[in-house]
């Protein structure tokens, strides 16, 4: 069947090329794109199956108080997805699932004991700031959650001293900060933890940020469906090993190994729900291996030589900075050069 449409033009517009009947007839022909069904929402609403057990944990951990962080964080993220579309006369976007998202993994990185105003002022930066300003969905060059989290812990480090915000809950284990302990008490703080104990939650942090396990589950459910792409979590994650594990052979006494740089703090929630978002993130196979190593080395830098316990707000913003020059990266095409065409 032919793809071709004619499209009947008024005469007015070819005078010099006069019609039958005062009319000119266009031939226009489309290319044969096939949509896949899928939506925006679908994904997003995937995204927060996957958090779903790192959510739980953290419930089950810290009780009430998580769950009103994370459900504060997830209703102001929309209020503000709707304020500002009232404001610019915009269609409800609501629906796409994307603020919900954003709150929940925002709601994910903050401690059960943040202040409400706190919760509040971190999705209006991730909703408004960091996403909306630039246009939308879409449109945003730094990933929302962690532009929020790193404006929070720059302004109020201490609501993110997960070892004094947390020191009231008796969970029956070492209920202290891995990375905090680290940082400023040395590996001998390391006993503290095995690698087991932080795959199952046994540490203190950040709501949905402590279930290794349920982190892991929930992105391999992303990369199996088709949600994220593998590169980006992989080459982070050995970034992370492979830098720690440098910094450990050079000096053991004083830099952690690098398991324990791969289940503590925020390395397992940024390597599939945060450093993968599609618009802060690069397209291509190469970039893509690129951006991961490189964030993953930063993370393991910040954490070891830099201010701050833990790196990851920090490393993978820089890296949504360099996006657009890394996607630049692409092969060469295929064929002949010809002169003169």
């Amino acid at each position: 069947m032919s793809s071709e449409k004619k499209l009947i033009v008024p005469h007015a517009l070819f005078p010099s090329r006069p019609g039958a009947a005062g009319e000119k007839k266009l031939v226009v022909a489309h290319a044969p794109y096939w949509h896949d069904g899928s939506k925006i929402s679908t994904k997003n609403y995937h995204i927060m199956l996957a958090a779903l057990p790192a959510v739980l944990m953290g419930i089950s951990q810290y009780g009430a108080p998580a769950v009103g962080v994370i459900a504060l964080s997830m209703a102001c993220a929309m209020i503000w997805e709707l304020v500002w579309n009232l404001l610019l006369r915009r269609p409800h976007s609501i629906g796409d699932g994307s603020a919900a998202a954003t709150g929940l993994l925002l709601g994910m990185l903050m401690p059960a004991t943040a202040p409400w105003w706190v919760v509040a002022l971190g999705t209006f930066i991730a909703i408004v700031v960091g996403k909306q300003i630039f246009g939308g969905i879409g449109f945003n060059p730094l990933n929302p959650p962690l532009l929020a989290l790193a404006m929070l812990v720059i302004s109020f480090k201490g609501i993110f001293d997960f070892d004094e915000a947390l020191r009231h809950y008796d969970l029956g284990f070492a209920m202290s900060y891995p990375l905090g302990q680290v940082k400023y008490f040395g590996t001998a703080a390391i006993d503290k933890f095995s690698v087991g104990g932080l795959l199952m939650g046994q540490q203190a942090g950040a709501v949905g940020s402590t279930f290794g396990l349920g982190l892991i589950i929930g992105g391999l459910y992303l990369i199996i469906r088709g949600y994220i792409r593998w590169e980006i979590p992989l080459s982070f994650l050995v970034g992370v090993f492979v830098t720690a594990l440098i910094f450990n052979l050079s000096d053991p006494a004083k830099y952690a190994g690098p398991f324990f740089h791969l289940f503590a703090g925020y390395t397992l929630i940024a390597a599939f729900f945060l450093a993968p978002e599609d618009s802060s993130s690069p397209a291509n196979f190469i970039p893509m291996l690129i951006f991961g190593a490189l964030a993953g080395l930063m993370t393991v830098l910040i954490r070891n030589i830099g201010a701050y316990v833990d790196g990851v707000p920090f490393s993978i913003l820089l890296m949504n900075l360099a996006n657009p020059l890394l996607d630049k990266i692409r092969p060469k095409a295929i064929g002949k050069v010809v002169e003169n065409a």
